[in-house]
């Protein structure tokens, strides 16, 4: 079985949007992990819009990439330029992957519009996660 790191700044939206979505494409195929370089907590808002989708991300915790030197990765993928330039190395055969999501958590506006940055965010992340799981597992 394929394992599979989503790496972000804070692990606190798109990292666990992506790995909410990682798990259900891949089923038994891959076991996911997420992390960030940094620990901010699971962002309300990102549970509650992959909620509307059916994804149940509620027991997510933030974890920090230190959690996982020891594990043996056979793709790490950054979700944010920062992670991308902070990356830690992985010893092995890891293959990385990136692409930079818009960070939802610095949307302004009302909370509709919040909430919307964060649906057009997780839109992406989706395409992105499903079409991962194709081409890779």
């Amino acid at each position: 079985m394929k394992k599979v790191l989503v790496l972000c700044t804070g692990n606190s939206c798109r990292s666990q949007i992506a790995e909410g979505y990682l798990r259900h494409f891949a089923g038994d195929k891959a076991i996911v992990y997420s992390a960030g370089v940094e620990t901010h907590g699971v962002n309300p808002k990102a549970i509650a819009i992959m909620a509307e989708d059916g994804m149940d991300i509620s027991s997510h915790t933030s974890n920090n990439v230190d959690e996982y030197g020891d594990i043996d990765f056979d793709f790490v993928i950054t979700v944010c330029d920062n992670a991308k330039e902070r990356c830690p190395y992985f010893p092995g055969n890891a293959k990385q992957f990136h692409h930079n999501f818009p960070d939802p958590a610095k949307a302004t506006g009302t909370e509709d519009e919040i909430l919307n940055a964060f649906r057009a965010v997780r839109g992406q992340i989706k395409t992105y996660s499903e079409n991962f799981v194709k081409n890779n597992l």
